[in-house]
């Protein structure tokens, strides 16, 4: 069973990465490829916190399954819009496909 803490965690993990990842795009958006390491690392943050989602969802009841769900999909969402951003460091602008 899933513990309050560690439902609450994964989910201030997930914020703050979507946190980051969102400055992230903004930067990509505005055409500045002088960070793609940073872009790049948020992608991967992103990604880490769907799995620790889907890990901790295992152990999570059902209410707590549901938070991790609609967080779930927040991230999922975004990370589909970073990757649509067209952020490729030796194109000239970003540009949505």
């Amino acid at each position: 069973m899933a513990t309050r803490q560690s439902v609450d965690e994964c989910l201030q993990k997930c914020e703050d990465a979507l946190r980051y990842a969102q400055q992230q795009y903004k930067s990509g958006a505005k055409q500045e490829h002088y960070h793609d390491q940073e872009y790049t690392d948020a992608m991967q943050m992103v990604e880490e916190a769907v799995n620790d989602i889907r890990h901790l969802a295992n152990s999570a009841n059902s209410q707590q399954r549901e938070q991790l769900h609609r967080m779930r999909l927040q991230l999922q969402q975004f990370q589909n819009e970073m990757v649509l951003l067209d952020h490729d460091p030796d194109s000239v602008g970003g540009k949505l496909h």
